[in-house]
């Protein structure tokens, strides 16, 4: 359980240091970059892939696919925290997981049991909690941030993908590094046609979030080792803790309101991944 908590930390260090990082005026591009520079560096230092399960006939449009909406989900990440704060983007993170259930279960022809559609509908009014009672401010000129919702959908979609991927026959820790290793190579070109100059604080910036968004991924995957025989609990246990602890320096560290959209949007989606995980046993 310790592994699930430190993972869920992690996770939510990464929304915390986004924040701060736009306080600081901070170039997100920049940081983006070597955030997956230190991620292709201590993916390849701990899971240790062996790149020669890829070769011609891999799905290389899957890695392309996955290399560039990496960074772009990550880009919609940070807007979304700016634009509808630390609280509602970790909700809206961790119900992408509804979502993928949902399309999932549609195109695996999957039986849809009364917990699995209680967990969804659950999921849906969670999402129209943070949704409704979106002011219109300076930042967020529509009354529903399209960067929520991206996360949203963003999230589902990358889960998807590498489901897809694994179903393939890829392994886990080769496509991981290599799309690691291309959203790396993507950013460095982008930022070069950019012709940004390069500041070492936006370096150190993004090595250091690539660590906590690599620690997360680690953490999780040896919990899931841990409690290989319940993973459903590792699934719920951090979707529950990052909404708690998200809402938790939501609160204290960058002193953002609770409405009561917020409380009942985070409940709900607790409740929803407490039932999904019921519909997992």
């Amino acid at each position: 359980m310790l592994y699930i908590v430190i993972a869920a930390l992690f996770s939510v260090s990464v929304s915390i240091a986004l924040k701060l990082y736009k306080q600081k005026n901070l170039d997100i591009y920049q940081i983006l970059t070597f955030n997956y520079v230190s991620a292709s560096i201590l993916a390849y230092l701990w899971l240790q892939p062996d790149f020669s399960s890829l070769n011609l006939h891999s799905p290389w449009w899957l890695i392309i696919v996955l290399g560039i909406l990496l960074p772009g989900v990550f880009w919609c990440l940070d807007r979304s925290l700016q634009d509808a704060g630390l609280m509602k983007t970790e909700i809206a993170q961790r119900i992408s997981v509804v979502l993928t259930i949902l399309i999932s279960a549609l195109i695996y022809q999957e039986y849809f049991s009364i917990l699995k559609i209680t967990g969804i509908i659950l999921g849906v009014i969670a999402v129209i909690f943070m949704l409704i009672g979106q002011k219109n401010t300076v930042e967020t000129k529509t009354t529903i941030p399209v960067s929520l919702i991206s996360v949203w959908i963003g999230y589902a979609v990358i889960d998807l993908l590498f489901k897809y991927t694994a179903s393939l026959g890829l392994k886990f820790s080769a496509s991981l590094t290599a799309i690691f290793m291309l959203s790396t190579i993507l950013m460095l070109i982008f930022n070069i046609l950019r012709r940004c100059k390069w500041h070492w604080h936006n370096v150190i910036a993004g090595l250091l979030l690539g660590l906590f968004n690599f620690a997360n991924i680690a953490l999780y995957l040896q919990a899931h080792q841990q409690l290989k025989d319940n993973p459903s609990v590792v699934f719920a246990g951090m979707n529950i803790l990052v909404v708690v602890f998200g809402m938790l320096a939501a609160i204290f560290i960058f002193k953002e309101k609770v409405t009561t959209n917020k409380l009942c949007g985070a409940v709900c989606a607790i409740i929803a991944v407490y039932v999904l995980m019921q519909s997992m046993i």
